[in-house]
């Protein structure tokens, strides 16, 4: 059972494709479900809480260097990258929105499965995660409306407070919980990624039903704004690790840490503040990172084995 729960893990490139292919053929039955977009998150956010003790959070103060020099690449690369790549491809505010909203949010919680088949360093992964999520509470209202409050009204104060509610007290009551019955939780461990796996998938097949009439029309283009976005954040995160005298392992983690993005957060901000537009960057992201993350581990892995 735990082999099967592994490989399907392992598989969320598939799903996310199934899903989205599901969404855009069926998009009647996965538009009815677009109110669960927010609770499927909170289900997300609360697995990663689970999979988190308090001992993770104090892991974060024994790295501090590593720690801020992740931060920064995440909250400065993936926003002015986002941004310049909405004006290159000219595309439309709702585009644009979306687009930023990815920038400006946190790592995603596959970035951890990334790190550990990439043969990375997985505690720093983890701490680079939760960081980067707390932060966003903050960051990703701020960020988005310095980026582009002066073209569309971003409810930074409201969102900051939603943040809170959908991020904050998830992650922190799945953390207390299993640091309460961790001997318990342990043997269960395996399902949470799966169950994240899951809502992010129905998350992505919603988003495509919703814009599956303007799919063709805005497809391509903002297929490669993502992809070139993603694979400035895998570029940059390596290489300035590289720079700064990190070995091989520390750079990866911090490249797949920058370069993968917590794409459900972001899907369900501008479902919620926005359009169901602007939550197609997001669903398209969610399917290319985990895409180009895999190619990104299945390379590392096999060089560390020969």
């Amino acid at each position: 059972m735990a082999w099967i729960i592994q490989q399907s893990n392992r598989l969320f490139p598939l799903w996310a494709i199934l899903f989205a292919f599901a969404g855009y053929l069926l998009p009647d039955f996965w538009t009815d479900l677009k109110p669960f977009i927010i609770p499927l998150l909170v289900v997300v956010m609360f697995t990663m809480g689970m999979t988190l003790t308090w001992d993770d959070f104090v892991r974060a103060l024994r790295s501090p260097r590593l720690v801020f020099i992740g931060m920064l690449l995440q909250y400065t690369v993936m926003p002015l990258v986002a941004w310049l790549l909405a004006i290159i491809f000219k595309l439309s505010a709702d585009l644009t929105v979306g687009l930023l909203l990815v920038g400006t949010t946190a790592g995603g919680t596959a970035s951890n499965v990334i790190t550990y088949l990439s043969k990375g360093d997985l505690a720093l992964s983890i701490t680079l995660t939760l960081c980067s999520t707390l932060l966003a509470v903050v960051a990703m209202p701020w960020l988005t409306w310095l980026y582009i409050g002066h073209r569309v009204p971003v409810p930074a104060l409201d969102m900051v407070f939603n943040l809170l509610k959908i991020v904050l007290i998830p992650v922190v009551a799945g953390t207390f919980i299993n640091s309460l019955f961790r001997t318990k939780i342990k043997k269960m461990e395996p399902i949470f990624p799966l169950l994240s796996i899951f809502a992010i998938a129905v998350i992505i097949a919603i988003i495509v039903a919703l814009n599956a009439s303007q799919f063709q029309t805005v497809g391509i283009v903002l297929m490669l704004a993502v992809i070139l976005h993603n694979a400035s954040g895998l570029v940059t995160g390596y290489w300035v690790a590289k720079l700064l005298g990190y070995d091989s392992r520390i750079s990866r983690t911090l490249a797949i840490e920058v370069g993968m993005q917590n794409s459900g957060l972001s899907v369900a901000l501008a479902f919620k503040y926005f359009s169901p537009l602007a939550a197609l960057p997001g669903a398209l992201f969610s399917i290319w990172h985990n895409l180009s993350g895999s190619l990104f581990a299945a390379y590392w892995s096999r060089k560390q084995s020969d």
